[in-house]
């Protein structure tokens, strides 16, 4: 059974760092993708980040690009988002999604399993 647990949320000031935990289970990163979205009230989920199953290529949305950076640990089952120079637009509540089969890497309707999300709210 797939499960996907994010942590690491939490209230920031403008160009503060965050690092989001995304706990697996059921999988392996040799197998599986892995994002990260956010979305805000009454918004659309926007793809952020993705770390492809099996060859570890990465992929980001160009407005997070070069700010945040997705990595991933098997022996932990975890993925993170390290987030740097964060600005209040980035204020969401960020989920971590998984599939197996990808090809839009960034598109939400790619992703099977999601978790419950946490806020990350960047104010000063």
């Amino acid at each position: 059974q797939v499960q996907l647990v994010e942590s690491g949320g939490g209230s920031v000031p403008p160009g503060g760092s965050l690092r989001l935990s995304c706990a697996f289970s059921g999988f392996t990163l040799d197998s599986y993708t892995v994002a990260w979205f956010r979305q805000a009230p009454g918004k659309s989920r926007e793809g952020l980040a993705c770390l492809s199953g099996g060859d570890g290529s990465t992929y980001y949305a160009d407005s997070v690009k070069g700010r945040f950076t997705i990595s991933g640990d098997n022996a932990k089952s975890t993925v993170y988002l390290q987030m740097n120079s964060l600005l209040p637009d980035d204020t969401r509540v960020y989920y971590c999604a998984a599939a197996r089969t990808v090809v839009a890497h960034l598109a939400d309707y790619e992703y099977d399993y999601w978790g419950q999300g946490t806020q990350v709210t960047v104010s000063s």
